[in-house]
């Protein structure tokens, strides 16, 4: 199953390969930025779950970018970078970078802090990183959806729709907030998708797809997971 999305800014191409091929390996999606100027219109587009960010970038320095990087995205910083420095790391993580690690790094060691990350932003934001609701166990961390212990298969869009409501289960989300995280680039065009995909999960999840008891319509405004 398809991941998180993680925007990896490096402009050292064989870095990026590397963290490419770890992070699809693990089941995470990937988009690229080689400077700063395109890290900050890519964490503005595309809503990263998390940043891979290495200071050492040709149009910026790194720092300043993890200080604009903070004003205007969300998601958790992980600096990757070859300055070994106490008084750098201590710079990026004051700045509000959420870890360090230096090059060269273990893939393996990469990965378990940027589970580590996501869950720690899962806690930040008052969700549980496990949901169970009508016999569905919804993981958010592993992004895995279970009955009875059996997995079902979600595709990347479906999982994106079931996570904005898992977060915040019982509480209503908009089609807004629902399509801006599944479809940033055109969210304001895809309300019939989104009722498309709405009616997918249903199919997979619910007992009764016809008369849905997981997922509720909330009329002209967005929908809600039932916590009952």
């Amino acid at each position: 199953m398809s991941g998180a999305r993680i925007l990896v800014v490096d402009d050292d191409l064989h870095i990026r390969r590397l963290l490419r091929s770890a992070l699809t390996r693990a089941g995470y999606e990937t988009v690229e930025a080689i400077n700063a100027t395109e890290a900050l219109a890519a964490a503005q587009t595309i809503q990263p779950a998390a940043i891979l960010l290495d200071l050492g970038l040709p149009d910026r320095d790194g720092l300043e970018i993890v200080q604009l990087l903070r004003k205007s995205c969300a998601a958790p910083i992980i600096v990757i970078s070859a300055r070994e420095a106490t008084d750098q790391k201590v710079a990026a993580l004051d700045l509000g970078a959420h870890d360090y690690v230096t090059k060269p790094f273990d893939s393996e060691e990469l990965l378990a802090r940027l589970r580590a990350t996501l869950r720690d932003g899962l806690q930040a934001q008052g969700a549980t990183s496990v949901v169970e609701v009508g016999g569905i166990r919804i993981d958010l961390l592993n992004r895995t959806v279970t009955r009875e212990g059996s997995e079902l298969h979600l595709t990347r869009k479906e999982f994106a729709v079931l996570e904005q409501l898992a977060r915040t289960p019982g509480r209503i989300v908009t089609h807004k907030q629902i399509l801006q995280a599944g479809w940033p680039d055109a969210y304001d065009q895809r309300i019939e998708y989104l009722r498309i995909i709405v009616r997918n999960i249903r199919q997979k999840l619910e007992a009764d797809p016809m008369r849905p008891a997981l997922i509720i319509n909330e009329l002209g405004i967005g929908y809600r997971l039932s916590p009952d």
